[in-house]
């Protein structure tokens, strides 16, 4: 069981007052200590329901984001992430803005071994967009590399 000491940057789990942001927060996000740092293991999120808009017409664009990574020694709390990627509802950026700039911000909090990000989104004008953005420190690029060229050769074939 985790102690009080270990959750104290966790705030927003088991809040029953939620409040979901207006726009793009990436102050949002909290993290929580990885008790086992010495193992690689991947975690992956799943939101199927991804909503941002386009910069130039405002419509809603709709989309799936998967995120996996290898933690270090920070996790980043799933209520946190839920909120943050709701954040971008209202938020005009291309889909492959969005996808960087949510891996960015996942390095910046929780500094990872690993990490990637792609965007799965709903065609518009019948054309479907699947970015996929990836980072490794000095110790995975061969995984980074690796994960890059399995991701072109799906779209290739």
């Amino acid at each position: 069981m985790r102690t009080n000491e270990e959750l104290q940057g966790v705030s927003l789990l088991g809040n029953m007052h939620t409040k979901y942001p207006d726009d793009y927060s990436p102050e949002i996000l909290e993290t929580f200590v990885n008790k086992h740092p010495e193992n690689d293991y991947l975690v992956t999120f799943t939101c199927p329901e991804f909503t941002s808009l386009c910069p130039k017409t405002g419509q809603p664009d709709f989309g799936k984001i998967t995120i996996s990574y290898i933690p270090r020694e920070q996790m980043v709390e799933s209520k946190s992430l839920k909120l943050y990627l709701f954040s971008f509802r209202n938020h005009g950026d291309f889909h492959e803005d969005c996808v960087n700039i949510i891996m960015k911000d996942l390095i910046r909090v929780m500094d990872p071994k690993y990490i990637e990000v792609r965007g799965d989104f709903m065609p518009r004008g019948g054309i479907s967009i699947i970015p996929f953005a990836n980072y490794a420190d000095a110790d995975y690029q061969q995984l980074r590399e690796q994960r890059l060229a399995q991701h072109l050769s799906q779209r290739f074939i």
